[in-house]
């Protein structure tokens, strides 16, 4: 299994890695605005090509899917925060 599977397979895991890259991305110099545009184009990312393996992922994708592009955008930073919380 590849790493980017494993990762996305495990909602905790997610959590952790993305947090990572969170802080990077802040040691670099990036915006908040600009991580949370990140995170909101990963989310598109991941709805359109990676099929939910767990229950939380599939939490995730169905509001993804019923959320407008605002609603998107708030589901996008509070997955930012709560990376943040989890780094």
């Amino acid at each position: 299994m590849s790493t980017e599977k494993t990762v996305v397979s495990n909602f905790d895991t997610w959590k952790k890695f993305l947090g990572g890259r969170v802080l990077q991305a802040e040691k670099m110099g990036m915006s908040e605005d600009t991580i949370n545009k990140l995170a909101y184009e990963i989310g598109d990312f991941l709805d359109e090509k990676v099929d939910p393996a767990n229950h939380s992922n599939r939490a995730l994708k169905e509001l993804w899917d019923v959320g407008d592009a605002d609603e998107r955008r708030t589901i996008a930073c509070l997955m930012v925060k709560l990376a943040k919380q989890n780094a």
